[in-house]
């Protein structure tokens, strides 16, 4: 019936129908309050599994994430890290056991995102339920994952290892129940490291906080429609953006550790650079150490060094691994210190300097020492300039002027100057320092990078590199209790330069020393590995140049003739060279891993290198991931329990697990000041509030500026909770009034 023959029990008028019409909208409104009022962050929290508490009702020393909800908290999953390293010669492996403890009266899966070493070859993934042990899998990234969400949505245990960088983790363990706790044990291995005569080992033990470029405009090569597109430098950033404990707050994620040293040689001095430690030797050749305060919060790397007795440590080393009647070589080779005929020739170095605000504290003074310390070291006839960055980037000089009284002291003022404040935008200031102004003459050009590297557009970087870097050699120095070791390395080799750690001020003027023996040292060049009687597939290829102090380590695979393999190279303008026989290899275990690693490695480089074939680069890499049984960035390992545990209905929540702020950054000085020092109970890197989903649902897409508060986004609409529940007062304020108008008008009783 058209709405103009509508009479509500008798005859009313047209402004009676227009109240009415008001009325049933009001109406309609007031169920919508009821709605918002009903379903408040407290109730959809219940909803999705989490309940929240206020302080009191916590669970004893429980970690309270702030949700939307001012005075109530979700209780964290906890995390405790146990680690057991044997290093057996030059091969070191890792048993990393991790256990999550669920302490909320939910179900949650646990998401932690975790370091490992850039060159750890991880084949091993264990899940441990009660006194059962499930054995994970390697499969295709995409593959494993879709294996691990059917079991999450099935209600089994599972847990699923991925790579988001070749030195940052994502372990997710789904469906653990109320008050239990899951382990989960991963195996990797790795070389350890021979410089300057001795050894070391690094466990990183906390991601350092990220500085990921925003989207801009670029140039998108596209030949159909052209133009331009937003590009994103950093297309996974939300999976390297775990939340961040203020260190008010207090340390979580407690690390126990321990290692077996059988050194195949008598054992000297052995020492932590960072922590105490407690040592126990087992004649000449073995050693066995834990933290000497058995347990410490993962906020800082771990390095150990050990020393030879003797004056010298080996020069030369040759180990080898049969794997299905396929023989594995790695090769150790100390290069001869040669001294050149001629002085070294005079050189333009630029240094570039970070200064961003993650650099605050400690790593400033360390990095400026650093630098003070390099540019006192220049030599008459060389050139240099200083570039700093952080938000934006500053040179010194508008390019690399001579050496002189007046230059040095200049630069000097200028670094004493430095304040470690802003963001990371490294790539501007790296192209600058690339760029070849022509009047290097006969200078050999450098460029020494002082950073910690705590950037997401890694590859950028690298591509920019290997475009732009022309003959100028990469020198890059890390500073801080957590760098970016994938970073520093991988630069470093493209650039064919080196790469060095600082970690305390106490280190400063050793490893700077170290460094400049590199810079001021001619490197081997050129070297050529031959294998006798057949071809071998040797990596990395190409081997990287060598300087004064390091060794080479090279991983080979090929026939098992009788001979020497025999490398060679120029160093200071005489040739160098070293044969080994093949017959007198070590056997060891392990070695077939390492050579797959180093081939990964060596083929994700190439994908920075100009017009690399991306498609025949990743069905390598893919290939010699699955074969050898690897995680790379293609593969992933997953496990899951054959068993349902959860039980049906119940839904699971996903929840961040938070790192610490690394040792000895200023957390103002990286994520802002808009955090109120009274919020004491959980800190969180603002714009990186805790994901939480269901079982059924993907990973939520970041949320926009005016939902982000400082810690767990519980499930919501568009806009906050109080605005929902003050947008319901008032309608259903407004609908009582219209009510009593009706009411005046007799058309209800």
């Amino acid at each position: 019936m058209p709405d103009s023959q509508r009479r509500p029990c008798g005859a009313v008028s047209a402004a009676h129908i227009a109240i009415i019409r008001f009325f049933e909208r009001g109406v309609g409104l007031c169920m919508i309050a009821a709605f918002f009022f009903i379903f408040t962050p407290d109730a959809l929290a219940k909803s999705d599994g989490l309940r929240l508490v206020s302080p009191s009702e916590a669970t004893t020393g429980a970690l309270l994430l702030e949700s939307t909800t001012p005075g109530r908290y979700v209780e964290a999953p906890l995390l405790a890290s146990d680690v057991d390293i044997t290093i057996s010669g030059p091969i070191a492996r890792t048993r990393l056991t991790q256990r999550f403890e669920n302490v909320s009266d939910g179900w949650i899966e646990g998401i932690y995102v975790f370091p490992l070493p850039d060159e750890a070859a991880i084949d091993t993934l264990r899940m441990q339920i009660g006194d059962r042990f499930i054995e994970g899998k390697i499969e295709e990234r995409q593959k494993a994952k879709a294996i691990y969400e059917q079991a999450k949505a099935e209600g089994k245990k599972a847990s699923l290892m991925e790579q988001e960088r070749p030195n940052i983790f994502t372990n997710s363990v789904a469906n653990i129940g109320p008050g239990e706790a899951v382990v989960v044990q991963i195996e990797y291995q790795e070389t350890v490291k021979l410089e300057d005569g001795q050894f070391s080992l690094r466990f990183p033990m906390v991601v350092a906080p990220r500085f990921n470029p925003p989207p801009a405009i670029v140039q998108m090569v596209n030949f159909e429609s052209g133009g331009s597109g937003w590009g994103d430098p950093v297309p996974e950033r939300n999976r390297i953006e775990p939340p961040v404990l203020h260190p008010d707050a207090g340390p979580v994620n407690p690390v126990s550790l321990h290692v077996d040293i059988d050194a195949g040689f008598p054992i000297g001095e052995i020492s932590s650079s960072y922590h105490k430690i407690a040592i126990a030797r087992d004649g000449d050749a073995r050693a066995s150490l834990t933290l000497a305060d058995e347990t410490t919060p993962a906020n800082r790397d771990f390095e150990l060094i050990w020393k030879p007795k003797a004056s010298k440590a080996p020069s030369a080393a040759l180990f080898t691994e049969t794997i299905e009647g396929e023989p594995y070589y790695l090769v150790m080779v100390t290069p001869p210190t040669v001294v050149a005929d001629e002085a070294a020739p005079a050189r333009e170095v630029t240094f570039v300097i970070d200064v961003s605000g993650s650099m605050a504290g400690e790593s400033i003074v360390q990095a400026k020492q650093s630098l003070a310390l390099a540019i006192r070291r220049l030599q008459a006839g060389d050139a240099f300039n200083v570039i700093a960055f952080s938000s934006k980037h500053k040179a010194l000089f508008n390019a690399p002027q001579p050496v002189s009284e007046r230059t040095v002291s200049r630069a000097l003022g200028f670094v004493q100057s430095l304040n470690a404040n802003g963001g990371t935008m490294m790539l501007p200031a790296l192209k600058d320092a690339l760029i070849d102004n022509g009047n290097a003459a006969n200078r050999l050009r450098q460029i020494v990078f002082l950073t910690d590297g705590a950037i997401g557009n890694e590859q950028q970087l690298f591509e920019t590199i290997a475009r732009d870097r022309g003959d100028a050699r990469i020198f890059t120095v890390g500073i801080g209790s957590a760098p970016n070791s994938f970073f520093m390395s991988r630069a470093a080799e493209i650039g064919q330069g080196a790469f060095t750690h600082i970690g305390a001020t106490s280190e400063v003027a050793t490893r700077m020393g170290a460094l400049f023996a590199k810079l001021e040292t001619p490197a081997v060049t050129n070297i050529q590995a031959d294998w006798p009687e057949g071809a071998a597939e040797i990596w990395p290829s190409p081997v990287p140049d060598m300087y004064e102090g390091e060794v080479l380590v090279i991983a080979a695979r090929g026939e098992k003739p009788a001979g020497d393999l025999t490398l060679s190279g120029e160093q200071g303008g005489k040739g160098w060279q070293v044969s080994l026989p093949l017959s007198d290899a070590a056997e060891r275990a392990g070695v077939s891993k390492l050579w797959a690693r180093k081939k990964i490695a060596s083929l994700e480089l190439d994908r920075a290198r100009p017009g690399a074939d991306f498609d025949g680069l990743d069905a390598a890499i893919l290939k010699t991931a699955l074969s050898h049984q690897l995680i790379s960035r293609l593969t992933s390992l997953v496990a899951v329990d054959v068993t349902p545990s959860r039980p049906e209905g119940e839904a699971v929540t996903g929840v961040d697990i938070p790192l610490n702020l690394p040792h000895g950054w200023e957390f103002d000085k990286v994520f802002g000041e808009d955090v109120k020092p009274s919020q004491r109970d959980a800190f969180y890197k603002p714009g990186n509030a805790l994901r939480t989903r269901t079982a059924s649902a993907d990973m939520a897409a970041p949320a926009p500026a005016e939902q982000i508060a400082a810690g767990v986004v519980l499930p919501q609409g568009a806009t906050l909770a109080d605005a929902k529940m003050l947008r319901g007062l008032i309608m259903i304020g407004f609908a009582g009034l219209m009510i009593l108008v009706l009411r005046r008008f007799g058309l209800i009783a």
